[in-house]
């Protein structure tokens, strides 16, 4: 300051400091100093981060065919007949046990706790180590999946601060994938056809016990076939009443030319031992419970069993190879479209759009806090 006639006079202030004493300090705390804290960030500390990205489908090997009403509504409401096929993939690939599987030998700790900024690695400054915290890291800032409702095509984005690490990683997700689903497949045939097997298992056991039945059957009553065996008895009935017949008939003769021929006796005695004959096989027919008759029941009713048992067998081994070729057609295949990419630029961050956000959301905020103070005092006053 000068002193001049009694004056004082200020001597003018000049520099930076006096510039932004000027500036509303409104201004430079919500526009200001975040715009400069976003352009020295995502400027100069914000680390690169390469996205590798792959496209699949997971389709069914049968084709169902829809009606064309049908066809038309779902293609209008924007639904995929196989579309619902991918979200257990899509589960799995959100999930902790995929994280396990990709964490194994600490390769996730290694490739985001060693590289990228301190606000962006693993854990940084707000985040603790657990497998929580890592698996909350791993859905926020690593992978990213989702699903055409159209098309039904899954696209999966892996993040890394090196394009290599992305690639691999993508690349190791969907063969966990491709695991997945064919375990899937495995575990759908086999509840598929396990019933069937135990049908068949259950078919055969019953053959084998009515085979086994009507064999020892058989050999108990020396009866092989009774219907078999008694016409071929009844036959020799017919060729001993023949024989019968004749015999009688001849006697008659004699008896009547020369009733004191020496041949009466003969022929008396041969038609007793014919007609004995005749009663044993008779007998051996019909008659008791010995007979074939009385053993062809309990014959015919094993065989009926063993028969029967068999068309079991044979129906539950038909249904099982149903069972299996029903299965082969119900399996799922993940597909690959488009394989995982080694990118050869960072896409994110967004450096000159978050700063431009930054700023814009500052003037923003300005704005309204500044109408607000201006209607306080207003009101005050």
């Amino acid at each position: 300051m000068l002193e001049n006639q009694g004056l004082v006079i200020d001597k003018p202030k000049s520099g930076l400091i006096t510039r932004l004493k000027k500036i509303n300090r409104l201004f430079l705390a919500t526009v200001v100093i975040p715009t400069a804290v976003s352009v020295l960030y995502f400027g100069a500390i914000a680390s690169d981060v390469y996205i590798s990205e792959s496209r699949f489908v997971v389709r069914n090997a049968q084709k169902q065919q829809q009606s064309s009403s049908l066809g038309a509504l779902l293609a209008g409401a924007g639904v995929s007949a196989g579309s619902g096929d991918a979200f257990p993939v899509i589960d799995y690939i959100k999930s902790r046990d995929a994280l396990a599987a990709l964490n194994k030998g600490g390769y996730i700790l290694s490739a985001f706790g060693r590289r990228g900024d301190i606000f962006n690695r693993f854990p940084g400054i707000l985040r603790d180590d657990s497998f929580e915290s890592l698996y909350r890291y791993y859905d926020k800032r690593i992978v990213d999946v989702e699903q055409d409702a159209a098309s039904g095509i899954v696209t999966l984005e892996v993040r890394g601060f090196d394009a290599d690490h992305a690639k691999a990683l993508n690349e190791h997700l969907l063969g966990l994938s491709e695991q997945l689903v064919n375990q899937m497949n495995s575990r759908a045939a086999e509840d598929a056809v396990k019933l069937s097997e135990q049908q068949v298992d259950q078919a055969t056991s019953r053959a084998k016990d009515a085979m086994v039945a009507l064999s020892d059957y058989r050999n108990t009553h020396a009866v092989f076939d009774p219907d078999k065996q008694s016409a071929l008895q009844l036959q020799q009935v017919a060729a001993l009443q023949e024989k019968l017949f004749s015999a009688q008939n001849q006697l008659v003769q004699v008896e009547t030319v020369s009733p004191a021929n020496p041949q009466v006796a003969s022929l008396k005695s041969e038609i007793a031992v014919l007609q004995k004959q005749i009663d044993l096989s008779v007998g051996g027919v019909v008659g008791n419970k010995s007979s074939l008759s009385g053993k062809a029941v309990d014959y015919e009713r094993l065989q009926l069993d063993a028969q029967f048992a068999e068309k079991q067998l044979a129906s539950a081994t038909s249904t099982l190879e149903l069972a299996r070729v029903e299965a082969q057609r119900q399996q799922l295949y993940l597909e690959r479209i488009v394989q995982p990419n080694a990118p050869d630029m960072a896409l994110e961050p967004h450096r000159i759009r978050n700063i431009f956000a930054t700023f814009i959301l500052g003037l923003i905020a300005w704005g309204i806090l500044s109408l607000f103070i201006a209607g306080v005092k207003e009101h005050r006053d």
